[in-house]
């Protein structure tokens, strides 16, 4: 689809004395997975805490579908239909998968659908069901911060990092999920994995020092290693 859910105009955002955004514009498209890319300390997860009002940007606007939230609070971000998994994934060790799960959907309940659709996503969250978080694999608590994203309808979802240190085997497992979490909702995905976002996107911008250095379709940076090396210094082959 055509159709803009979520633009960045001219986004600046301050943390503490530093400025790490400087003048931020994204407009990302309704459906599929759109990947934003940097070397570390770019600014990627600054622009997905800035999206989420976590930081706030002191100039330019962040605009969701016809909704300006660039002041909104992070609890009413979310209420519009947003969801944000963090890089370190911000689940409950001591609670079961399940009080995980029910912190994440309304009033604690389950639509019995969608949790069945996540068992099949991620059939290790029947698995361990009733095991307290802290135990899971690593792989297996981002199924649940992801699975968590998603017990409600949302309409769109910032990921950050989702398959780091990963083995390969449960990334594989992470792109087929992702197929299917993306033919309904919008995902603005940062990742290092290029192999992993190079299956998923379809459009791709690369943050350079707070600023967008590129954008366009993921095809055209897959196939250009003189653009991959211009933007990120080293070929995007080393991340695969």
């Amino acid at each position: 689809m055509s159709e803009h859910i979520l633009r960045l105009d001219d986004v600046h955002t301050d943390i503490g004395q530093y400025h790490v955004l400087h003048g931020i514009s994204l407009n990302v498209p309704e459906g599929g997975v759109y990947v934003l890319l940097g070397r570390n300390g770019a600014g990627k997860t600054t622009t997905l805490r800035t999206i989420m009002g976590l930081w706030r940007a002191h100039r330019g606007a962040v605009v969701f579908r016809h909704h300006d939230i660039t002041r909104l609070h992070t609890s009413d971000i979310a209420r519009l239909g947003i969801a944000y998994v963090p890089e370190n994934m911000g689940i409950f060790g001591g609670l079961t998968v399940e009080e995980n799960m029910r912190l994440a959907s309304a009033g604690g309940r389950f639509d019995d659908n969608r949790l069945q659709r996540i068992f099949t996503l991620f059939p290790a969250m029947e698995k361990f069901w009733t095991k307290p978080a802290w135990s899971l694999s690593g792989g297996q608590k981002q199924m649940l911060a992801i699975s968590r994203a998603i017990i409600e309808p949302r309409e769109l979802i910032l990921i950050d990092e989702p398959t780091k240190g990963l083995a390969p085997a449960i990334i594989r497992a992470m792109i087929d999920a992702f197929r299917e979490i993306a033919a309904e909702t919008t995902i603005l995905l940062v990742e290092q994995n290029f192999l992993f976002a190079s299956s998923l996107g379809a459009h791709v911008s690369v943050i350079d020092d707070g600023r967008i250095a590129h954008s366009g379709a993921m095809a055209e940076l897959t196939q250009d290693k003189d653009l991959q090396t211009r933007l990120l210094s080293l070929s995007l082959d080393a991340h695969q």
